[in-house]
C-alpha cells in the first residue's frame, strides 16, 4: 500500500492562482502523451506516486489525452483509486473538452451539449464527483461564447467543477470569456496557453499582459516545445524521438543546424546555473512568479524527478535573461 512522503510539502512553491484562494504547485504534472495503454500501468501510477512525494499536486488532463482518446483519464482513474483514496482532497484533478471525442456534430467544440457530456464522461473515467478545475480546451469560432462559458458555468453550479479555465483562447477572446463568466458569478480562474522560451505568443500577442490585468492565473503548457528544450537534440535528431516518428507536433524539417547551435548554447547558459536544459527551460517559464505553474510530462520517476529539481534555481539575473533573449531572437 502507498504511503506518501510526510515531507511532501517541504519543498515545492505554491503559488496563488491569479485573485483565488486556490495554490498550484510550481511544477503540475500533464498526462498527455505517457498515460494510456501502450505504457506499463505500473509505471504510470509509478510517476504519478513520485509526483506527489515531490509536492506536485495537480495532475492535469483532457479528455481526449492518450492515446487512445479518454485512457489518460481511465489511467489516472485507475491510480487515484489504487493508491489516492485517501488523499482525494491534497490534490487538484482538470480536464478539459475542445477536441474531437466522438463523431457527429457533438463530439468536439464549445457547445453545451458537447462540453456538459464531455465533462460527465471524463467524471466516470475518472472514478470522481467533480474535477477541481474544467476546461474549455479551445475557442470554437462557431458556437456563441455565451453558450460556451455558460457551460462551464453549469458544470460548477452542478457542483461537477469548482472551478473554470480556457485554453489556447487569444488576449481578447479571454477578455470576453472574463467578462461573460464575472456577469454569471464564476470567475475565470486560469487560462493554460502554449508558452516556452522558444514560443513566446503569450508575451508577443499580449495574453500573459491581459491576464495580469484580469488577474488571472496561468498555467503553461509545452514549456520545454514538445522536447526541444530538453537536451536530447543538442546532437541532431535521434531515432527514438518526437521529430523522427510521424508526430503532429514536432517535425524533422524544425530541427535545422541553425535551431541546434541555438540550443547548444542555451544549454551552456543552463551549465553555468548549475542545471540541465530543460530545468533552464522550466525557470525561464515560472521566472518572476508571473505564470502560476508549468506543466511538465515523464515517462519515468527519474525524469520526473530531473524536472522538478528546477525549483532549486528559479532566479535570473538580468544579463541571464538578456543572453537568452539574445540567443533565442537571433
Amino acid at each position: 500500500m502507498y504511503t506518501p512522503d510526510p515531507d511532501r510539502y517541504a519543498d515545492m512553491p505554491y503559488r496563488r492562482t491569479g485573485r483565488s484562494g486556490l495554490k498550484l504547485p510550481a511544477l503540475s504534472l500533464g498526462l498527455w502523451h505517457n498515460f494510456g495503454p501502450d505504457r506499463p500501468a505500473e509505471t504510470q501510477r509509478a510517476i504519478l506516486r513520485r509526483a506527489f512525494d515531490l509536492g506536485v499536486t495537480h495532475f492535469d488532463l483532457a479528455n481526449n489525452y492518450g492515446p487512445p482518446p479518454g485512457a489518460a483519464e481511465s489511467a489516472l482513474g485507475d491510480a487515484l483509486k489504487a493508491d489516492f483514496t485517501h488523499h482525494r482532497d491534497e490534490l487538484i484533478v482538470s480536464t478539459k473538452a475542445g477536441y474531437l471525442m466522438w463523431p457527429g456534430p457533438y463530439g468536439e467544440w464549445g457547445s453545451r451539449k458537447y462540453l456538459l457530456s464531455s465533462l460527465d464522461q471524463s467524471l466516470g473515467r475518472l472514478g470522481l464527483d467533480y474535477v477541481d478545475i474544467f476546461y474549455s480546451h479551445r475557442p470554437d469560432p462557431e458556437t456563441p461564447l455565451e453558450e460556451t462559458m455558460g457551460a462551464l458555468h453549469s458544470a460548477v453550479q452542478q457542483g461537477k467543477a469548482l472551478y473554470v479555465g480556457v485554453s489556447n483562447y487569444s488576449a481578447e477572446q479571454t477578455r470576453e470569456a472574463a467578462r461573460i463568466l464575472a456577469e454569471l458569478g464564476t470567475p475565470l480562474l486560469i487560462h493554460q496557453p502554449r508558452y516556452s522560451m522558444l514560443d513566446r505568443r503569450p508575451e508577443d500577442e499580449g495574453l500573459l499582459d491581459t491576464l495580469d490585468e484580469l488577474r488571472v492565473g496561468s498555467i503553461a503548457y509545452s514549456p520545454l516545445d514538445q522536447g526541444l528544450l530538453t537536451g536530447r537534440y543538442l546532437d541532431g535528431i535521434p531515432e527514438d524521438s518526437r521529430a523522427a516518428s510521424d508526430s503532429p507536433f514536432l517535425s524533422a524539417d524544425t530541427v535545422t543546424e541553425e535551431l541546434v547551435g541555438r540550443l547548444r548554447t542555451l544549454n551552456e547558459i543552463a551549465a553555468s546555473r548549475g542545471q540541465s536544459l530543460a530545468q533552464l527551460a522550466l525557470a525561464w517559464v515560472l521566472r518572476g512568479g508571473r505564470v502560476t505553474s508549468a506543466l511538465i510530462g515523464a515517462s519515468s520517476p527519474r525524469q520526473l524527478e530531473d524536472s522538478v529539481a528546477a525549483i532549486g534555481n528559479l532566479e535570473f539575473g538580468e544579463d541571464e535573461l538578456a543572453r537568452i533573449d539574445e540567443v533565442v531572437k537571433q
